[in-house]
């Protein structure tokens, strides 16, 4: 417990210059976003406190803010970017099988990491996605995944089966049950790093190989309804918002295919 009448706004900044400092695991800060989110929140409390608890001022307006409103813009890789990639990953199988479904599904770090042979129906071609990993207290945890619509089945190109099935074939008694990839979130990072500057393309974050997976079907003309079902959004309107700039790019064409149709 502390007494809020004694915070200034040195104290202010002292938490904020923590927070902006720090640094998971893999080398990455919090997002602007929720450092402006958090501050915020402060800020709400220390005005609720002035006005019915009798502190004298919000130590926060003297402070000043912190992260931004709205993210980064998106970066993610284009075809050839993720070709370039996922050639200088061929010499480490793990790793080339481990971003090959990534970039061809959409899935996320922790619903990747939770698949098992039994989620891999080679026959049918699909993957499904029924779970999520993560590591907490140095204990590997699975548990449901991010939302219900996260629950899915997702269609896969024979390129990923067979890439999935040499894998699985390499891999010494893997149980049905077995994780497929047993890692960390820390090596997916890791030998991303590797693959950049072995391969020379442009550093994204692991997370942003969903976002090229989606900037891909976008350019091949998918409908945002499709696209939601495919990366387990909640709503299509999550689609919307988080890709419905890469959609412009597709104006031009609705207008050559509209001038083909006219008298």
């Amino acid at each position: 417990d502390r007494n809020f009448a004694s915070d200034q706004p040195t104290d202010v900044r002292k938490w904020q210059n923590s927070l902006t400092s720090y640094r998971d695991e893999n080398g990455q800060p919090y997002s602007q976003t929720y450092l402006k989110t958090i501050n915020n929140q402060l800020t709400a409390i220390f005005n609720y406190a002035v006005k019915y608890y009798g502190l004298r001022e919000n130590p926060c307006h003297k402070a000043g803010g912190m992260g931004k409103k709205k993210a980064d813009e998106m970066l993610f890789w284009t075809k050839d970017e993720f070709h370039a990639f996922i050639e200088s990953m061929k010499d480490r199988t793990a790793s080339y099988t481990i971003f090959m479904t990534m970039y061809y599904t959409g899935i996320r770090e922790g619903e990747l990491l939770a698949l098992t042979p039994a989620d891999i129906d080679l026959e049918k071609k699909t993957l499904t996605v029924n779970k999520s990993y993560q590591r907490l207290n140095g204990e590997d945890v699975v548990t449901s995944p991010k939302t219900p619509k996260s629950n899915r089945t997702i269609p896969i190109p024979d390129g990923l089966c067979a890439c999935l099935k040499e894998y699985m074939s390499h891999c010494y008694e893997l149980q049905p049950d077995d994780r497929m990839f047993p890692y960390t979130k820390s090596f997916l990072y890791h030998e991303m790093e590797h693959g950049c500057k072995v391969s020379g393309v442009k550093r994204i974050r692991v997370h942003d190989i969903r976002h090229s997976h989606a900037s891909l079907l976008v350019e091949m003309g998918f409908s945002p309804l499709l696209i939601a079902e495919r990366l387990g959004h909640e709503k299509v309107q999550t689609t919307m918002d988080t890709y419905s700039h890469l959609y412009p790019n597709k104006q031009v064409e609705v207008a050559k295919q509209l001038d083909g149709m006219m008298p």
